[in-house]
């Protein structure tokens, strides 16, 4: 199954976390386009640096490479130490990010459910059962059979179609709060302008100027994560069978990011005007 380009492209959609249904509407709701340089910089990444990428993978394969730690160790003579100090930052920097994405779930399932998403016991944190019953999934489809490549067939066909079913969500959600709420992107944005409150919304810098610097860090470090976070080089290197799909890539998955963000503008202008603000937080929207 993954022996094809649009399941290598779609398995990179790994990078569309919780972040991207709660914090990127949340953003925009408060701060405008500042949400875009998240996404802007993998986008320029794929249609910058295809050759970079294949060589990567060029380079992992020949080496028989299975972590963004290793592969880091072997372009400086293969130091161990550097490995481990690799190892150790992203370590300390995955583990709350992790913590944020499952709270997110938990917090999403919370809204859902109407629970009130404040446990009195760690035993009654759903958190906690959130996590066990994800790592329970990525054992039964992932890592059930040890592979001397590290590769984890059964994983990336599950992200692929975790992010079909991502982006379809999150369009039927758009599609319902322009045209079930509204009568269509032209009169959000025709009362977003209308309201004083958000009119700073509709420009570049949100609630101030345009911050130039800021976003051009930001980009940057955007760009450098959709290839060194350590999911991305599992999915984008270690689990490519091919470096020709590489090529697909390099145009679908931007063509992924612009769709997956076609409709966050309008759902947070659309939940500011119909709740208020105030009225509800805005990464529930």
């Amino acid at each position: 199954v993954i022996g094809n380009a649009w399941v290598y492209t779609l398995s990179m959609g790994v990078y569309c976390t919780a972040w991207t249904y709660f914090g990127s509407i949340g953003r925009a709701a408060s701060s405008g386009l500042w949400f875009l340089p998240i996404y802007l910089g993998p986008t320029l990444a794929m249609l910058l640096a295809g050759s970079l990428l294949r060589k990567m993978i060029r380079i992992a394969r020949t080496y028989r490479i299975t972590s963004i730690a290793d592969f880091i160790a072997s372009r400086y003579g293969k130091s161990r130490t550097l490995a481990a100090l690799v190892t150790l930052i992203a370590l300390v920097g995955i583990l709350p990010y992790v913590a944020l994405q499952l709270k997110a779930i938990a917090s999403g399932l919370a809204l859902l459910t109407g629970a009130s998403g404040h446990a009195a016991a760690w035993w009654q944190d759903s958190t906690l059962y959130i996590a066990l019953a994800l790592a329970g999934f990525t054992v039964a489809f992932g890592t059930r059979h040890l592979d001397t490549s590290e590769r984890h067939e059964g994983m990336v066909a599950a992200v692929a179609l975790e992010s079909v079913v991502k982006l379809l969500a999150f369009l039927a959600v758009g599609a319902f709060v322009c045209w079930g709420l509204f009568e269509g992107p032209g009169e959000i944005f025709t009362r977003a302008a209308q309201r004083v409150d958000m009119q700073p919304l509709l420009g570049l810098g949100g609630e101030s100027r345009f911050a130039g610097g800021q976003w051009f860090a930001l980009t940057l470090l955007a760009m450098l994560s959709v290839i060194l976070l350590p999911r991305q080089f599992q999915v984008m290197v270690v689990e490519n069978v091919d470096e020709r799909h590489v090529r697909r890539a390099s145009w679908a998955f931007p063509l992924y990011m612009l769709l997956i963000n076609l409709f966050v503008l309008p759902i947070a202008f659309g939940g500011l005007l119909h709740f208020g603000k105030g009225g509800a937080d805005p990464e529930t929207y």
